[in-house]
């Protein structure tokens, strides 16, 4: 019987591993620079991102080494993100991860560069790394990534979640805020994993969807979790997003109707993977993990 705990406790041993070899490899000009970039990197976390990536490619490749490496960008990117979104002109947070924030430790002004040292080094990582994959595959995963991250994905996303805060979002807007700041992650993680290992278009396209709808519903249970959890749960401090005045389904749905949606579109993501047979089974789980976590 498949164990999704098992399988992603695997996962994040190979991903910190090489991790740590990226940071260690990486030309990294000040040494209180590279220790704030470690500090937020390898302060825990679920690795959640690069573990669907891997999933994705192993249902029609044997593990790749440039796809660990793409893998590992995610995280990379993951985590300047989170540095970011815990600044005070942001969401002002004091604990991630269960332990101080970067800006807590650093000062503001390192934890804005740490977190733009990991965001230009995963680019760095995605034009390098093995050669076991065709060199316009590469190409192709950078302008995916480049896209999910910038401001077609995540950083429009965000724009979009602070330009709504103190004030009633329609339900339209909180849906598109969260396609492009949390389902663009793991849309292009699914996809990026299929591409890597030459699925085609409209297996690529089935996994694009998958991510993006697991992505969904898993920023509506952090928004359930906001409300819910604890500190100690969640490593960060709940509650947040209330008292910032965000726009979230659940503020908008009420909380019951915001967990059925959920459920309804972790559904709709493992119907995307009916054609992948039992080598979709980490993806299968992930998505429901997404609604059943307590962090």
């Amino acid at each position: 019987m498949f164990e999704l705990s098992d399988y992603l406790k695997e996962r994040r041993v190979r991903i910190d591993a090489r991790l740590r070899q990226l940071i260690e490899g990486a030309e990294i000009a000040s040494e209180r620079l590279k220790e704030a970039m470690g500090y937020s990197l390898f302060a825990g976390g679920k690795r959640l991102r690069p573990a669907v990536l891997l999933a994705s490619h192993e249902i029609f490749s044997p593990p790749s080494p440039y796809a660990l490496d793409a893998a590992c960008a995610l995280e990379l990117l993951h985590t300047y993100s989170l540095i970011h979104d815990d600044l005070p002109s942001f969401d002002d947070d004091d604990l991630r991860r269960g332990r101080p924030t970067s800006h807590v430790v650093f000062g503001e002004w390192m934890a804005i560069l740490a977190g733009d040292a990991l965001n230009t080094l995963v680019f760095e990582v995605l034009a390098g790394g093995s050669d076991d994959v065709p060199p316009e595959w590469k190409l192709e995963a950078i302008v995916l990534v480049a896209a999910a991250a910038g401001a077609p994905g995540m950083v429009g996303g965000q724009a979009l979640d602070m330009s709504m805060q103190g004030r009633a979002a329609a339900e339209a807007e909180i849906r598109e805020m969260q396609q492009l700041k949390t389902g663009a992650m793991l849309r292009v993680a699914a996809e990026t994993g299929a591409l890597l290992a030459g699925a085609g278009e409209a297996e690529r396209d089935s996994l694009r969807r998958y991510g993006e709808l697991t992505g969904l519903a898993f920023q509506i249970r952090d928004d359930l979790l906001d409300i819910g959890g604890s500190a100690e749960e969640l490593g960060k401090s709940p509650g947040k997003d209330g008292a910032a005045g965000k726009s979230t389904l659940p503020a908008q749905l009420g909380e019951a109707a915001a967990a059925a949606e959920a459920e309804r579109l972790v559904s709709l993501a493992v119907k995307e993977l009916e054609g992948f047979g039992e080598a979709a089974e980490p993806l299968r789980a992930i998505a429901r993990y997404s609604i059943a976590r307590r962090s």
